[in-house]
């Protein structure tokens, strides 16, 4: 018999999309910057990375082929579940994706975020945005949940720490055991960080990093109990605990706006100060590797490194592992039967998780994630 995945039809990966050529760039730009106010000279500015890349972000491309492997796995295990992708910024759009789905005659989905931990603009946004588009498609559209945050799901902690020994074996061989292990993340606004997860459970977030309310903070717990994963299972395969932190990329905010630090770029130039020779910087924060990581961290910080005489090695994101494909499944099956434990009453099945943090919810908490500008309907909540 194939596996159940009732009574959900549908797979939906939704993600935050990106130009495919020159012209699409600042129209772009102006869709994820829509509201802040920031002038076409400042997007212009920033369009020049992408034209690096011939004015083509790689996301779209990584994103077909993460589908296609996904639609591979389920298809190899016997799981009859079409797949669907809509992005947030660019086509395919979220309600071009339910448009089909309501065509192909799909009632209920799963959403799938190509953002692992919680976060507004890794969760909540993108829980309004399926409001957004929901309200946009009408009548017939498909009723939709999402899987949880897997962030702490072994499919895709473990080819991270494949990633990472990979990374350190690149370094030279004098200076492996010297070397700093850089775990990188989208750098986001103190506030959200402090909003992220907020009325969730203590036993969820809040213990595991003081917090006595029990909400708050998740984003950075929550990547900082990934890290300690990884770099406790390097020890393990190495016999050597390598030094390690918590950094960040990308920061976009206007300057006196507090945003997560350290950056990237600058602590590898402390570093050198310090004599540290070499770094392996690896990119928790992102599961493929789109423009934040071949502009950020494979032109940028590796030129830093580079100036500042320090080895540098970057280690591969999750992509189009087998491990993190296979993922997708086993989280797409795990809601299902969750689904129908609930309806039946019966005890939920297990779910896998690793690291100190619990598996994450399936129904955000109302509160969580909060958007500062106001409240605005989201679905996927309490709230």
């Amino acid at each position: 018999m194939s596996p159940d995945t009732a009574p959900y039809d549908a797979l939906l990966v939704v993600s935050f999309g990106g130009p495919e050529k020159p012209e699409d760039v600042v129209p772009f730009l102006e869709n994820v910057t829509r509201g802040r106010g920031i002038p076409r000279e400042r997007l212009e500015e920033v369009g020049e990375h992408y034209f690096l890349f011939g004015g083509r972000s790689p996301i779209n491309d990584l994103n077909r082929a993460f589908i296609a492997a996904v639609e591979e796995d389920l298809d190899g295990a016997g799981v009859d579940l079409p797949v669907f992708w809509g992005n947030r910024n660019w086509d395919p759009t979220i309600a071009d994706a339910l448009r089909r789905m309501r065509d192909h005659g799909v009632r209920r989905a799963l959403c799938l975020f190509t953002s692992a931990y919680s976060s507004y603009s890794g969760c909540r946004q993108y829980r309004e945005n399926l409001a957004d588009a929901v309200a946009e498609v009408g009548e017939g559209a498909p009723r939709l949940d999402r899987v949880r945050h897997y962030f702490n799901h072994p499919g895709f902690v473990e080819p991270m720490v494949d990633a990472t020994l990979a990374a350190l074996a690149e370094l030279p061989a004098q200076h492996r055991n010297d070397a700093r292990i850089l775990y990188v993340t989208h750098s986001i606004p103190v506030a959200m960080n402090d909003a992220s997860g907020r009325g969730g459970s203590p036993g969820q977030v809040g213990t595991a990093i003081g917090d006595r309310d029990g909400g708050g903070g998740a984003y950075v717990a929550q990547h900082l109990s990934v890290a300690a994963e990884i770099t406790e299972r390097v020890r393990q395969q190495t016999g050597h605990r390598f030094g390690s932190e918590l950094v960040y990329c990308s920061r976009s905010g206007a300057p006196h706006v507090p945003w997560l630090e350290p950056d990237v770029g600058e602590r590898i130039t402390e570093l050198a100060k310090d004599g540290v020779p070499a770094v392996a910087v690896v990119p928790i924060g992102f599961v493929s590797d789109h423009m934040e990581v071949v502009y950020d961290l494979d032109t940028e910080a590796k030129a830093v490194a580079e100036s500042a005489g320090v080895a540098y090695a970057r280690a591969a994101t999750a992509g189009v592992d087998p491990r993190f494909v296979t993922m997708v499944r086993d989280l797409v099956l795990e809601r299902a039967a969750a689904e129908r434990a609930r309806e039946a009453g019966t005890p939920e099945p297990g779910r896998a998780s690793v690291g100190l943090l619990e598996p994450s919810w399936d129904v955000c908490p109302a509160g969580c994630c909060a958007n500062a500008r106001g409240h605005r309907p989201a679905l996927c909540g309490s709230d």
